[in-house]
């Protein structure tokens, strides 16, 4: 199950973990990539709370953790190499990989329907 927030964040669900990573969209707006900071495994990220930053050559912004829970991998990958979020940001440049507090809530999240029909 793929969703989305209107912070231009997807989340693919896998059971009670679900990864994170932005939108193509989100990408495109932020340009070539050149810093990613990611958050520890093991943290506790609320609702709407800063979990990761994306830096390109226009502006840094911050990613926010979509749902509550535990972050239990990170894409060093991505780390390594920046430019993989701007160029596969749903597949190989996902960012991390949070456990669900409570996976329900997933379904209070925007389908791609919703998430195309967004003003940009």
């Amino acid at each position: 199950m793929l969703r989305f927030t209107d912070e231009h964040e997807w989340l693919k669900a896998e059971g009670a973990v679900v990864t994170v990573g932005i939108t193509a969209h989100a990408a495109e707006q932020l340009g070539d990539l050149v810093f990613i900071e990611l958050p520890k495994v093991g943290a506790r990220l609320a609702k709407g709370e800063a979990a990761a930053v994306v830096e390109s050559v226009k502006a840094a912004s911050d990613v926010y953790a979509p749902l509550p829970g535990e972050v239990v991998a990170v894409n060093d990958a991505a780390v390594a190499d920046p430019a993989t979020v701007g160029t596969d940001p749903q597949g190989d440049g996902w960012l991390y990989r949070l456990r669900l507090d409570d996976p329900s809530e997933m379904d209070g999240l925007m389908d791609e329907a919703a998430y195309a029909a967004l003003p940009k």
